[in-house]
C-alpha cells in the first residue's frame, strides 16, 4: 500500500537461528538500556525502552529492526530490504475501534438498563449481575463477591505481564429520580438516579476490556486484561477495601474515566474525604407536656452542625465539610430520642483531612455532652486523594484528542438547548469538540479511585456526556444521561481506553516510567489507607437509620 512506504521503515537481515536476543548495535536511536523478550506465536518479539524505538520481531532466521524516526540507516552486512509497517499498526487499530463500535449497540442497551434501574450503593445487585454475566459470555473469568462485597467482582481474561485493570462503576445518588427530558420530571416510586452517569462508566469500561481481550485472544497482545467491578463509589469506598483485600497487588497499570460535561485529561489530582454518620440516642416525651424529661437528639445534631459553623473559619482553605441531617425526628410534639447527621470531611491530602475530622468528632462529642445524649459515631470509609501519573496521563490525552469526534445533530442541539435555559452557567455547545488539560490541577470531588493510584500508576479522562454547563450531581446530569448525547460520549471514552490501553501494554518502557514515577510522587510515602484495619464494607450505608446501634 502507498501509504506504507510513507511510513519509518524497517531494516531485515538474516541472521542464524537465535535463542536469545542478537548483539544490537549501539547509536541507532539512542542509548538501548535493555532488552525484553517473549514469546508471540513463532515469532519472538523485543521491546526497547528507548522511545525511539518500536517493536522489533525476530523469526528464526530473520532479525527485524524497527528504526522509528532515525534519519540515519545504517547498512549492515547481508541482505537489506525495506518492509512498511504503518499498515499493521494502523490495521490493529481498526480492528479495535471496530470492535468498540460493533459492541455499541448492546452497551447502548446495557447503560439504559442500568439506568433504569438506578440501584444504590452496596445494593445493585442488577447492575453487577449484567455486567458480570456479559464479560463472562465475552471470555472472561469472573470472581464474584471479592472484598467481602456481594455486587463487587473482577473479570479477568490473559495470562502473564502487563496486567493492565479497567475500572468500572454502576451506583446511583439519592434524591435525584429523573426521566430523560430537558425540565425537572421525577419518576413516582423511585428516588435514586444516575446523577454521576455510572451507568456509563460501568458499561464503556466493559467495552473497551472486551475490545483488548479480543485483542489478546487473536494473539495480538500480551498479557492480562482485568476489569473491576466497584459498586458504591458514592460514598462507600469500595475500591478501598478492594485494595485492602490485595486484589491489585498484580495489577502494572490501571485506566479509568468519567462522565463529564467536557472533555478532559491530564495528571490532576483530587481531595481525600472521610465519610461518617453522627448517630445521637437521647429521651423522647411530650414536648409541651413533659419537655423536661426529655433530651432531645436533634439538639445534639444542631449544636454539632453550629460547632462546624464555627471551626470553618479556622480551618485550611482549601478544605471542605458538608452535611444533611437523615434523621430528626417524625412529629413537632415528640421530643426525637434519635437523629442523625451525616458528613463528609475533604482536603487535598489525607494527612489534613484525619486532623480536621478529629476536630469535628469533637464538635459531635461537645453536642452529645451539652444535651446528655449518647454519641454513636458510624465510620462509612475514608478515601485518598489520588496520585497523578504524566506517563500514562500523556498518553491518554492524546488518544483522546485524536479521537474525539463529537459534534451535536439537530435533535441534540434542540435538547441541550432547552436543558440550558435551566442551567446556571451555560457553555458554548461548541467545547464538545475540544479536550481540556486539566495538569496540575485539584479536582474539587473525591473518588476511591484515588487509594488504587497509590498502590498501582493511574490515569484516567472524562468525555462529553452531558449538556456543556452541567454539574454532576444534578437532575439535568440524570437527564441527560440516557440521550444520545451520553452514547456518543460513552463510546468516544470506550474507544479511549481500548486505544489508551493497547499503547500501553505494548510498552514495558511506559510501564516503567509510569511506576518510577509513582514512587517519586509518593516520596517514601507509605499507603495508608483512611479506614481502620477492621473496618468492613459499610454495605448498609445507604439504609435508613433506625435509631439502635446495631443498624
Amino acid at each position: 500500500e502507498k501509504r506504507a512506504w510513507q511510513s519509518p521503515f524497517i531494516v531485515a537481515i538474516p541472521v542464524p537461528k537465535v535463542k536469545h536476543p542478537p548483539n544490537i548495535p549501539m547509536g541507532f536511536c539512542g542509548q538501548i538500556e535493555k532488552v525484553l523478550f517473549d514469546n508471540v506465536g513463532s515469532w519472538i518479539r523485543f521491546v526497547f525502552p528507548d522511545a525511539s524505538f518500536n517493536n522489533v520481531f525476530v523469526r528464526p532466521g530473520l532479525c527485524v529492526w524497527h528504526l522509528g524516526n532515525c534519519v540515519r540507516i545504517y547498512l549492515i552486512l547481508g541482505a537489506i530490504f525495506c518492509i512498511p509497517t504503518s499498515g499493521w499498526s494502523q490495521s490493529n487499530s481498526e480492528n479495535r475501534l471496530s470492535t468498540v463500535e460493533k459492541l455499541a449497540p448492546v452497551g447502548w442497551q446495557n447503560a439504559c438498563q442500568i439506568w433504569d434501574w438506578a440501584e444504590p450503593g452496596y445494593q445493585e445487585t442488577k447492575s453487577a449481575a449484567l455486567l458480570s454475566n456479559w464479560l463472562q459470555e465475552s471470555g472472561f473469568q469472573v470472581q464474584r463477591g471479592v472484598a467481602g462485597i456481594p455486587t463487587a467482582f473482577t473479570a479477568t481474561i490473559g495470562t502473564g505481564h502487563p496486567v493492565m485493570a479497567v475500572l468500572g462503576e454502576y451506583d446511583a445518588l439519592p434524591g435525584l429520580a429523573q426521566r430523560a427530558v430537558p425540565y425537572q420530571q421525577g419518576i413516582d416510586s423511585q428516588s435514586y438516579g444516575h446523577a454521576c452517569g455510572h451507568h456509563l462508566f460501568g458499561v464503556a469500561s466493559a467495552m473497551a476490556a472486551i475490545a483488548l481481550g479480543k485483542e489478546v485472544q487473536a494473539g495480538r497482545l500480551s498479557g492480562t486484561v482485568r476489569y473491576y467491578g466497584c459498586p458504591a463509589e458514592e460514598g462507600g469506598s469500595a475500591k478501598v477495601f478492594m485494595v485492602r483485600d490485595g486484589l491489585f497487588s498484580d495489577v502494572d497499570f490501571a485506566l479509568h474515566w468519567h462522565p463529564s460535561a467536557s472533555n478532559s485529561a491530564g495528571d490532576r489530582s483530587t481531595l481525600a474525604r472521610i465519610a461518617v454518620k453522627f448517630r445521637f440516642h437521647g429521651v423522647s416525651a411530650h414536648a409541651a407536656g413533659a419537655p423536661d424529661q426529655a433530651r432531645s437528639a436533634l439538639d445534639a445534631v444542631e449544636l454539632t452542625n453550629f460547632g462546624v459553623q464555627l471551626l470553618r473559619e479556622h480551618i485550611p482553605q482549601d478544605s471542605r465539610i458538608h452535611y444533611v441531617i437523615t434523621s430528626g425526628g417524625e412529629a413537632p410534639n415528640v421530643v426525637p430520642d434519635f437523629a442523625e447527621v451525616y458528613y463528609y470531611v475533604r482536603h487535598p491530602n489525607a494527612k489534613v483531612v484525619r486532623e480536621l475530622y478529629q476536630r469535628v468528632l469533637k464538635c459531635a462529642q461537645a453536642g452529645a455532652l451539652a444535651t446528655e445524649t449518647r454519641l454513636e459515631t458510624v465510620n462509612e470509609g475514608g478515601i485518598m486523594e489520588l496520585v497523578p501519573n504524566n506517563a500514562l496521563s500523556s498518553i491518554v490525552i492524546e488518544k483522546l484528542r485524536s479521537l474525539n469526534d463529537l459534534r451535536y445533530g439537530p435533535d441534540e442541539s434542540e435538547f441541550a438547548l432547552k436543558l440550558q435555559e435551566t442551567l446556571q452557567n451555560p457553555n458554548d455547545l461548541s467545547i464538545i469538540q475540544l479536550v481540556v488539560d486539566r495538569s496540575g490541577e485539584v479536582s474539587k470531588g473525591s473518588t476511591d479511585v484515588g487509594d488504587v493510584s497509590w498502590v498501582v500508576p493511574t490515569a484516567g479522562f472524562t468525555t462529553s456526556c452531558w449538556v456543556p454547563g452541567t454539574p454532576g450531581h444534578s437532575w439535568q446530569a440524570v437527564a441527560c444521561g440516557r440521550t444520545e448525547i451520553a452514547r456518543r460520549g460513552m463510546i468516544l471514552a470506550a474507544k479511549v481506553l481500548t486505544e489508551s490501553g493497547a499503547a500501553i501494554m505494548q510498552s514495558p518502557a511506559v510501564i516503567q516510567s509510569a511506576k518510577q514515577e509513582l514512587q517519586r510522587r509518593l516520596n517514601e510515602q507509605k499507603y495508608d489507607p483512611l479506614i481502620s484495619p477492621d473496618q468492613q464494607p459499610p454495605l448498609n450505608y445507604r439504609r435508613p437509620a433506625k435509631g439502635t446501634a446495631s443498624d
